[in-house]
């Protein structure tokens, strides 16, 4: 696979990562009580506060992010950058979720997807 090639099969996977995230999120809120208890201030047992909201916009925003990193870094960044953002997104989407059957779903294929990414940068040699 050349380098093109792999950063666009990457650049891919972190489409799919971020979809399954959004959708995941989104049928959750379909989950009956599961707004109203939002709207208390608490999501499950964490109260939900600016910190904590700031504190998951940057978990999430890291593989928005390297949809597009993916695709300019060259091979040594790309290689440190996608691992490490691979590990925190593991860490993120099973230390985050919960145990209801869709969200389990969701974080199959988004752990799936980031152990092919990071899978792909083990492999890929300069």
């Amino acid at each position: 696979m050349n380098l093109k090639n792999r950063q666009m099969v990457v650049s891919t996977l972190w489409i799919v990562v971020m979809l399954n995230m959004a959708f995941a999120d989104i049928l959750g809120f379909m989950i009956p009580g599961t707004l109203a208890e939002i709207m208390t201030g608490y999501g499950g047992s964490v109260p939900i506060t600016e910190e904590s909201m700031l504190v998951a916009a940057i978990f999430i925003e890291i593989p928005i992010a390297m949809i597009f990193l993916s695709r300019i870094l060259k091979f040594k960044l790309n290689k440190i950058f996608n691992i490490i953002a691979s590990i925190i997104t593991i860490i993120f989407v099973v230390g985050g979720g919960s145990l209801e059957l869709q969200y389990i779903f969701f974080a199959t294929i988004e752990t799936i997807s980031v152990i092919a990414i990071i899978w792909l940068m083990i492999k890929w040699k300069e």
